[in-house]
């Protein structure tokens, strides 16, 4: 059964404070599964006296927590305010209590509410905020040390404890194999390929007196989704920037979390341009992503790493005409911000066991340097700088597309875009004129409909050509042939399975 905790103080002038209490525990993953939160707003109209109503919620409560700051508020007949007359029955009632004084300096005060301050002081241990992130990292902490004091819940974390039913059968020596190999060689790790895997797995402590940890499982076993069935990752492709049926594409991805991140990556990446460089510094042509590689590798690996794996929700990857959107069960640590993660931050890993490991293979960077960097590889690569947000229970990354990927910009007749604020702009130079100088030609309008569907999915098929251009399939062969006599055009890998590339800086 559900702890009741009661918030006190004067309403009005911390009612922005009480809801955010009030959202936070409920939004969290840990605290709303022990704890839910009365206020007296919340209240449905009674006949009772207010009074009434507020003392008896403090009688019934479990833990009184009170926030004090300036002001007194309402006095009764007696001179004595709702807050105080709550403070005093908590006391008198023996409950738990929580105070939290707002601001360092009490000289503003009402000097009423200094006595209470004082009158608090003398009997427990309170705590000052200044803002409201402060606030519930401080309500986290104290409730947290609460349930680790009943006994309720362990101090170790989630990838840290044993996962029932998984033995060192479950485990695949030759994934072993491969991180030893990767991490030797990304960060010079000290175990070499000969190293017993129980000796890795203790080197690394992903065991938990002696058995197998969710870590060991998520990170070496046959099939982690054996025990941790929600722990996979779902991409979605849509044609257009809302989540919308048809999807063009969608893929569930499973494995270890190597695995996992691996695939999602490349099934981005197999459906967003690039463009083939020449051959002038080496004998490799580069190879330029519309989205760095590096931006999109990091979203996804720190979704895979810092998820909570105790959601029943998944990892998602949505590739939109606008966007990339990379969801993760779970929510910033309470002592960050969004603002913090745009500056130097320490690194407050979720699942510090996974998170080691996938540092040791340079599939995360460690010191809180990962989203910095995907924030200065985006800005250097002319992109909007990446977002991120929170919304129900889960952490959202947004990388944003290139406009000339976002808009049919195929050639001269262009249609005007729409900004952000749905502002008409003027047409920008696109796909065709950008082919055009290049060939010293123009293309065709069908050949110009073919690279710009091209350009929104790489693996499109020849008959969904067919039908989105709405001409038959014949004539996009033609047309294909066309395109890559041209020198723009050509398929690489087999005919089923393989994909298109948009040559923009040299034939063939």
């Amino acid at each position: 059964m559900k702890e009741l905790i009661f918030i006190s103080s004067v309403q009005k002038e911390l009612a922005a404070e009480r809801r955010a209490i009030k959202s936070y525990i409920q939004g969290d993953t840990l605290l709303s599964q022990f704890f839910e939160v009365f206020l007296f707003e919340d209240s449905p109209a009674s006949g009772r006296r207010a009074n009434e109503v507020y003392l008896k919620e403090v009688d019934r409560c479990d833990i009184y927590l009170g926030l004090l700051g300036e002001e007194y508020g309402y006095e009764d007949a007696e001179g004595i305010s709702p807050t105080e007359r709550e403070f005093d029955r908590a006391t008198a009632a023996g409950k738990e209590r929580l105070v939290f004084i707002k601001g360092e300096k009490d000289a503003g005060r009402h000097p009423k509410m200094k006595a209470l301050v004082r009158k608090a002081a003398d009997q427990l241990v309170r705590r000052r905020f200044g803002s409201i992130p402060e606030l519930t990292t401080l309500v986290y902490s104290s409730l947290v040390t609460r349930l680790i004091n009943a006994g309720t819940v362990r101090t170790r974390p989630f990838d840290a404890a044993t996962c029932p039913r998984a033995t060192f059968d479950d485990l695949s020596r030759q994934k072993v194999l491969r991180f030893l190999a990767l991490a030797k060689t990304e960060r010079k790790y000290s175990l070499g390929l000969e190293t017993p895997t129980e000796e890795v797995l203790t080197h690394l402590k992903l065991l938990d007196e002696g058995r197998l940890s969710h870590a060991a499982v998520l990170l070496f076993s046959e099939n982690p989704q054996q025990f941790l069935v929600t722990s996979m990752v779902k991409c979605l492709h849509f044609y257009g920037t809302t989540v919308e049926k048809p999807f063009s594409d969608y893929k569930i991805f499973k494995g270890t979390v190597f695995e996992m991140a691996d695939q999602a990556v490349e099934f981005v990446l197999n459906r967003i341009s690039e463009a083939v460089g020449t051959r002038a510094e080496s004998n490799r042509a580069p190879r330029t992503f519309e989205l760095p590689r590096e931006a999109i590798a990091e979203a996804i690996a720190n979704a895979v790493a810092h998820r909570d794996y105790a959601s029943n929700a998944s990892v998602q990857v949505m590739l939109f005409r606008d966007r990339l959107e990379v969801w993760n069960p779970g929510e910033l640590p309470p002592s960050l911000t969004f603002e913090d993660l745009r500056r130097p931050h320490a690194s407050i890993p979720r699942n510090p066991l996974i998170a080691e490991p996938m540092y040791l293979t340079r599939h995360i960077e460690g010191a809180g340097t990962g989203i910095l960097d995907m924030i200065g590889l985006c800005k250097a690569a002319g992109l909007r700088p990446p977002e991120f947000s929170q919304s129900g229970g889960q952490f959202i990354q947004t990388i944003w597309r290139a406009q000339a990927a976002t808009t049919v910009q195929v050639g001269p007749q262009s249609r005007p875009s729409r900004d952000q604020a749905g502002e008409t702009q003027p047409p920008q130079s696109g796909l065709g004129e950008k082919l055009g100088e290049k060939l010293g030609e123009k293309l065709g309008e069908n050949e110009l409909r073919i690279l710009q569907l091209i350009l929104q999915d790489r693996r499109i098929s020849i008959p969904k050509m067919a039908t989105e251009v709405g001409i038959s399939k014949t004539a996009v062969d033609k047309n294909l042939a066309k395109l890559k006599k041209k020198g723009v055009l050509r398929h690489v890998g087999p005919a089923k399975g393989g994909y298109w590339e948009i040559l923009l800086d040299q034939p063939g």
